[in-house]
């Protein structure tokens, strides 16, 4: 906690474009239900003739109150920037959610953060966003101290999906961790995907008839270890490749590092070093261990047939 005579200093904040509408939200997953917030705020900007500014935060509060959880995100920094800036973010905001600033009150953020730093033509934010210190903050207050200064508040209610649950981060989170990609892809809207750079391998594919690209999954979520049928694109390529992706620890080969391996159907190009995104689109059976190289170049080979199926989704 800071001294209650050092103030804030707003300084370390990013500067942006005052007067733009604020969507305001952590934003982790850009999923369907922060879709509408932006294109929320993108209404409102057209009204008032400005811009749309996301404001988020990094790192997530998770890695400052929860330091030794595994791996959750759905999009790492750069991958939500681009997200939000494609579903009508104009420019993206990133505030630094160090010690200092979670000890905020809710009403210090809205004076030192919202008022003094972006000075909002109005502010968007989600059904269910808290703010402050401790999570004091909600919507109600929110309103009444930006009315204040004259400011608006658009709060989107929840975005519910096609059996009337309400879409959010935790639901794409659990059915990742379940092996449902079809629902993720459901409630993001696009399928999840996996983003890092092809690492260079034990060769152990390749020794084996089937080349993998492998990817360090960093901080992004782990899906339920096993085989999946996907779709893979270099980075900024609109083409994507069918493959079939392990993810796990390589149980065969006496693996311990948590790892994802594509193997590109119908690809021999080196790689190497370039970045990838890897999509899932259908779980096709969990990681095992095979008795010798042999029986698992087998099960790779039934893989890559069984993944040739989902090429044309």
């Amino acid at each position: 906690m800071m001294p209650s005579d050092d103030p804030f200093d707003s300084s370390i904040l990013p500067p942006a474009r005052q007067g733009s509408v604020v969507a305001l939200g952590n934003f982790d997953g850009v999923h369907l239900g922060h879709g509408a917030v932006l294109r929320t705020a993108l209404t409102q900007a057209q009204q008032k003739g400005g811009g749309v500014q996301a404001l988020t935060f990094e790192p997530h509060p998770r890695f400052l109150f929860q330091k030794d959880e595994a791996p959750f995100l759905l999009t790492p920094p750069d991958m939500k920037a681009r997200l939000l800036k494609e579903v009508g973010a104009d420019e993206v905001v990133v505030l630094p959610f160090t010690p200092a600033f979670a000890a905020l009150s809710a009403e210090d953020f809205v004076k030192h953060v919202l008022l003094e730093t972006y000075a909002p033509a109005h502010v968007v934010v989600g059904f269910d966003f808290v703010f402050g210190a401790a999570r004091t903050g909600n919507c109600a207050l929110l309103r009444d101290l930006l009315a204040s200064h004259g400011i608006g508040l658009s709060e989107v209610p929840p975005w519910k999906d096609t059996r009337g649950q309400v879409v959010s981060s935790t639901r794409v989170r659990e059915a990742l961790r379940r092996g449902d990609p079809l629902l993720a892809r459901q409630l993001l809207g696009r399928p999840f995907a996996i983003e890092g750079k092809v690492l260079h391998g034990d060769k152990r594919g390749q020794e084996i008839g089937f080349p993998t690209a492998n990817i360090d999954m960093g901080p992004f979520i782990r899906p339920l270890f096993g085989v999946y049928a996907a779709k893979v694109r270099h980075a900024g390529d609109e083409e994507a490749k069918p493959a079939v992706v392990n993810i796990g620890v390589r149980p065969t080969v006496d693996g311990s590092r948590e790892l994802m391996e594509a193997h590109i159907l119908d690809f021999d190009q080196d790689i190497y070093g370039q970045n990838w995104s890897i999509e899932l689109w259908a779980f096709m059976r969990p990681e095992k261990k095979f008795p010798d190289l042999e029986a698992l170049k087998v099960q790779i080979a039934k893989d890559a047939a069984e993944a040739h199926r989902f090429s044309g989704l």
